[in-house]
């Protein structure tokens, strides 16, 4: 069973800025990046411990077309998937991790 995924308010803001900036480039390329992110949730969900640990227990994964990472925790009692972070990866590390 996958598990639910709640998305931090800030990481949701980090997203809808990278897809704004990125459908302004190019027409359909938020819409890319969009995908790309809804994709690498899923794995996310179905397997939360295929990625590794990178600080306390948050886990990244790198979005590979794009210069993203999503920062995540598990929650495993509530069977969930605590999204801390769409993080741009030349950006200070220090605002990925969110409680």
């Amino acid at each position: 069973m996958a598990y639910q995924v709640l998305i931090h308010p800030l990481a949701e803001k980090e997203f809808t800025d990278a897809f704004i900036w990125y459908e302004e480039r190019l027409s359909g390329l938020g819409f890319r990046f969009e995908e790309k992110i809804d994709g690498h949730l899923k794995l996310i969900s179905k397997a939360p411990l295929s990625f590794p640990k990178k600080k306390s227990s948050y886990r990244e994964v790198k979005i590979h077309t794009f210069p993203y990472l999503i920062v995540y925790k598990i929650l495993p009692k509530k069977k969930t998937i605590l999204v801390s972070a769409i993080h741009h990866t030349s950006r200070s590390p220090k605002t990925k991790y969110r409680k």
